[in-house]
């Protein structure tokens, strides 16, 4: 069965190893803690209790931003991305936040299609932002009142 949780402290040895294999430059588990303090939080999707993505956002005042999106590959493509996604923006509108900012790489069609699919638009590019392999970021933007439009 999945579910969806809040992040805690237990699940980050199982966020980093879904890093792992998720990045070519993934964040440690002492650096996922980032999104156990102030202005940061994230959700777990579960199968059978046991982690398989997870979703990171940190705020300040009315903005946040998504630092990560991760599903284990074995179980891409069942809709996982979207609960969490889906559940961070519930989240992030309970806390106050109107506007949600993230970037991805070009060539992440998948990620790209389903940011594009829960409202998010692109407005701009960042050179270089990416290593390993090196490349541009597309920075894209949640904003309430337009998720509210597209409804």
């Amino acid at each position: 069965m999945t579910e969806i949780v809040p992040l805690t402290a237990e699940h980050l040895p199982a966020l980093a190893e879904i890093e792992l294999a998720s990045f070519s430059e993934p964040w440690s588990a002492s650096a996922l803690e980032i999104l156990l303090k102030d202005g940061g939080f994230g959700v777990v999707a579960t199968i059978d209790g046991i982690p398989v993505a997870y979703g990171g956002m940190t705020t300040v005042l009315d903005e946040g931003s998504i630092t990560n999106i991760a599903t284990l590959p074995e179980y891409r493509g069942r809709g996982l991305g979207h609960k969490v996604v889906g559940a961070l923006l519930a989240e992030a509108k309970q806390r106050g936040v109107t506007a949600v900012f993230l970037e991805v790489r070009p060539s992440n069609v998948p990620a790209r299609t389903l940011y594009r699919s829960e409202g998010f638009s692109e407005i701009g590019v960042r050179k270089n932002f990416y290593r390993l392999p090196t490349e541009d970021a597309i920075l894209m933007v949640w904003r309430e009142e337009n998720k509210e439009e597209t409804q």
